[in-house]
């Protein structure tokens, strides 16, 4: 009986101290782009993306202005429809497809 508690104490702490860590995708960035900022910027993600390099994009993530610079981009962006939780995602897509990320597939 104690060893079958021993187990079962252990799968659940294997269960709780196992936390699955949400992060932003760059894949997940793409789908918001093209869903709710290609019609408004009228050209794809990967040309927003070549607007500045990697340092670039971080240091305006880190300065809170990413979605300012976005705006910037595409004027006729309305940043309050993109929802609070894409915008990770988006930085990230911008990040990885910037003028001196990856290239992307054509």
């Amino acid at each position: 009986m104690k060893k079958a508690m021993l187990v079962m104490f252990a799968v659940v702490f294997a269960m709780i101290s196992t936390t699955s860590v949400v992060s932003a995708d760059s894949k997940t960035g793409q789908k918001v782009f093209k869903k709710k900022f290609r019609k408004k910027c009228g050209f794809s993600g990967v040309k927003f993306a070549r607007h500045h390099t990697q340092g670039e994009w971080e240091e305006l993530w880190e300065n809170g202005k990413f979605k300012e610079e976005a705006k910037k981009i595409c004027p006729r962006l309305k940043i309050e429809d993109i929802k609070e939780s894409w915008w990770e995602h988006v930085y990230d897509f911008s990040y990885e497809y910037a003028s001196d990320g990856v290239i992307p597939k054509c």
